[in-house]
């Protein structure tokens, strides 16, 4: 039996629902092909969205049309921003999720689309004529044929779960793993790697003292990620910390040799910035005690992720160690913790598209790619998807750089350096952070959701009155004066004057828009209604010096970014370029001298040479 699609999209978690979703609101077929499709977008690790740089992704995603933000919004049972107290590159939004709801949530939203085939199985293999793939054949037999195919196996490929000394042929705990596939791409001449990740066990909520714990309530009001959700009351549940104690220390170090981690069972890298408590103690030897943030998996279940407790001892030291922690003495688990290693594909092996340099139309995105996290797959597999359209459609592709967006900054991590570990997106990884904020995510990606047809006309006449209704707050705030009587201690920094405009007030330091919600009431003039909008003016105000000089930064980087490299450029033939740099730019192939630049042990004096015979090359063809 064979069926025909534009797209077909391997792999249904946060990565593959992204990359369906594209390719359907860019008006073409695809096919989305998971082991289980009432487990779209599941959770498999900690039950949340957002964070320290991934909120920064999700904001970014909302923009271009994706769905995370939405159905977290839908499905969030507690909601905070955090970093506030910092400046407003790095405020970011984490939600808790009622885990369940999140994954109903996506399964209907994706059911409800058109343009999207679900397909129940497992791919198998690859289908390609000179060097092109043209579909795949799933481990039943049957053959989809399509124009590309988007890779987005997470933990699955090659996937096997480590327990103690016990080993599972699985990428989530209770599933399959895919493993034909793996050979597959050993037959195209893919090189693969393996790294690994790890959870914590789950844990009966019911068996946990509480009051023990600090308690971390949500904030009100409730910071929504989407654009297109609506103000709402949610009823939002508290999440505790706690702390493993020396007793925690020393039943783990005891008993480390029994988890594969230690014992030489994994060899694999697993994520630096997310270690298990294993390698806690073996690395931070000095510190005797950890946090550990107790999260709750949903309104419908007791059970609560232990934040900070990643394992792969044996299921009865697990236990042991559980108890040793703070309010936990008397804990029951419900789910043990475990590693688990997957193959994975460096990331040298694609272009900024996303598709591979060896198979055209091979797109990969999320863990194939050497990333860890939902909000890094889910964006890869956004870009993915549209990729796969323009492909098909011989268009120009599309390709965010790192003044743009965080996705910008990940793709060009992925592309320029070597992946050795899992790789997780930080806002200290963005050089312009000050210019790729949450709160700006619509005005720097507004033309490509348009221009690409991925947000409606409703979500394109909301963001334009926000836009216009942000310039003229900025327009007012510059006319209107307030006594300098009114503005209290603020006020005695301006000795010679009898008032001030709103944005010389805005301007001084430790002001901040909530300190002049009071002082806008003594004006008969209304400046917004809406608190967003006020945000947004404020920090254009607030920062509009250093966001003038990080935008003269952007436009030397652009200088840099512009002086492309064609793809039939050889670098082998560089005189005078070492041997070192010839091999790294043969194998990463930048596509401009910015990005060569980035390259991992590529010095300054290399882009010189290189610039040099790029700048002749140009000019005469050799």
């Amino acid at each position: 039996m064979k069926s025909e699609f534009d797209v077909i999209v391997i792999g249904g978690g946060h990565a593959g629902v992204e990359a369906a979703l594209a390719v359907a609101r860019m008006g073409k077929k695809a096919a989305l092909i998971s082991m289980e499709l009432d487990k779209l977008a599941l959770m498999s690790c900690n039950p949340a969205i957002g964070g320290i740089g991934k909120s920064h992704l999700v904001k970014e995603i909302d923009a271009l049309g994706g769905v995370m933000a939405e159905a977290i919004d839908a499905s969030g049972i507690q909601f905070r921003r955090l970093n506030l107290s910092r400046g407003p590159a790095v405020w970011s939004t984490r939600v808790q999720a009622d885990r369940e709801k999140y994954n109903d949530y996506v399964v209907n939203f994706v059911k409800s689309q058109a343009n999207i085939s679900l397909i129940e199985g497992l791919a198998g293999k690859f289908l390609v004529e000179r060097d092109t793939i043209v579909g795949v054949v799933t481990e039943s037999g049957e053959t989809l044929l399509s124009q590309a195919v988007i890779v987005c196996t997470g933990t699955f490929l090659g996937g096997l779960i480590h327990i103690g000394d016990k080993q599972i042929k699985s990428g989530r705990i209770g599933e399959n793993a895919a493993y034909q596939l793996s050979e597959s791409f050993h037959s195209l001449g893919f090189e693969l790697g393996r790294l690994k990740t790890g959870t914590p066990p789950r844990i009966d909520g019911n068996t946990i003292d509480f009051s023990k714990c600090e308690e971390q309530p949500g904030d009100v009001p409730i910071p929504f990620f989407s654009y297109n959700t609506l103000p709402k009351t949610v009823e939002q549940v508290a999440c505790f910390l706690t702390y493993t104690t020396e007793a925690t220390k020393k039943i783990v170090k005891a008993n480390s040799h029994l988890s594969p981690i230690f014992s030489g069972k994994i060899n694999s890298s697993g994520p630096r910035y997310c270690p298990s408590i294993e390698d806690k103690f073996y690395r931070f030897a000095d510190k005797e005690t950890h946090q550990i943030f107790l999260e709750p998996e949903g309104n419908g279940t007791s059970d609560i992720y232990p934040n900070g407790f990643s394992t792969a001892l044996p299921e009865s030291i697990q236990h042991e160690a559980i108890r040793t922690i703070t309010g936990l003495e008397n804990a029951k688990i419900t789910i043990p913790g475990y590693a688990v290693e997957y193959d994975y594909c460096p990331a040298y092996q694609i272009k900024p598209t996303l598709e591979t340099k060896k198979i055209s139309g091979l797109f990969f995105a999320g863990q194939i790619n050497g990333t860890s996290g939902y909000e890094e797959a889910a964006g890869q597999g956004l870009l993915a998807g549209i990729n796969s359209v323009l492909y098909i459609e011989k268009e120009n592709p599309f390709v965010l750089d790192r003044s743009e967006a965080y996705l910008g900054v990940m793709v060009d991590d992925l592309t320029t350096r070597s992946t050795t570990e899992p790789y997780r997106l930080f806002t200290s990884r963005a050089e312009y952070r000050l210019a790729l904020r949450e709160d700006n995510a619509r005005d720097r990606l507004y033309k490509y959701a348009k221009e690409y047809g991925l947000i409606d006309k409703k979500q394109t006449e909301s963001f334009e009155t926000l836009r216009d209704s942000t310039i003229d707050v900025i327009q007012k705030f510059s006319k209107a004066r307030i006594a300098i009587s009114k503005t209290g201690e603020v006020g005695k920094r301006f000795k010679r004057k009898d008032s001030i405009s709103l944005e010389e007030f805005l301007k001084q330091p430790g002001v901040t828009i909530k300190d002049m919600l009071p002082l806008l009431d003594n004006f008969e003039e209304n400046f917004s209604d809406s608190l967003e909008v006020l945000e947004r003016a404020a920090i254009q105000i607030k920062y509009a010096g250093y966001i003038a000089k990080q935008q003269r930064e952007i436009n030397k980087f652009k200088k840099m970014e512009n002086e492309t490299i064609p793809e039939e450029f050889k670098f082998s033939n560089i005189n005078g370029l070492k041997n070192e740099a010839k091999e790294k730019f043969t194998r990463f192939q930048p596509l401009s001298l910015g990005q060569a630049g980035r390259i991992e042990g590529i010095t300054p004096g290399d882009i010189a040479v290189l610039s040099v015979f790029l700048k002749r090359y140009k000019e005469t063809g050799k």
